[in-house]
């Protein structure tokens, strides 16, 4: 969890439902995987608010077209944060792909430290336990549903795959016009 707050692409969504099957066997406790993912995510997230925080807009507009954030994106995170705060963080928070970066984005705005982490810490805690839980409810069934949803591996990385195509074609777009 801390390293998946960090944009490093472990995913929670696949690391925390085998935790619950590992709860379904007795080997974990679901309210300790979900208190546990909070801590990593708090952890991670602080790292990536700091690294926001610290940097700012100048390391992003010295950086950031190497991960094709353009300015305009920049201008929409600030306007969003200014709106929702840390509405946006707990909201973040469970929304995957969101989460990775929610913590850079709060540390560039500014965000209050203290509101940002109680906003990870409950969405964070939530997420963890939600999937945790679906984890330990299919539980006896977990070999089979691997099997069923092997197929759909290849669905995910085609989605993913084209993504990542259109948010590049959209930034060389963009810096074509400009």
């Amino acid at each position: 969890m801390a390293l998946q707050t960090v944009a490093v692409p472990i995913p929670s969504e696949v690391i925390l439902p085998f935790a619950g099957f590992l709860a379904f066997t007795g080997r974990f406790n679901i309210w300790l995987i979900a208190l546990i993912g909070a801590i990593g995510s708090c952890a991670g997230s602080s790292i990536a608010y700091y690294i926001g925080y610290k940097g700012g807009r100048p390391l992003v507009e010295r950086y950031g077209k190497y991960v094709l954030i353009s300015h305009q994106d920049l201008n929409l995170a600030e306007k969003f944060f200014n709106r929702f705060g840390s509405v946006a963080v707990f909201f973040g928070q469970l929304l995957p792909i969101v989460r990775t970066f929610i913590g850079f984005v709060a540390g560039l705005a500014k965000e209050n430290y203290k509101k940002f982490l109680l906003s990870v810490s409950v969405g964070s805690f939530i997420w963890s336990l939600v999937l945790a839980y679906i984890g330990k409810q299919l539980g006896a069934n977990w070999g089979t549903l691997r099997d069923r949803f092997h197929n759909l591996d290849l669905l995910i990385v085609v989605v993913i795959v084209l993504g990542i195509i259109l948010w590049v074609w959209r930034h060389i777009r963009h810096a074509r016009h400009a």
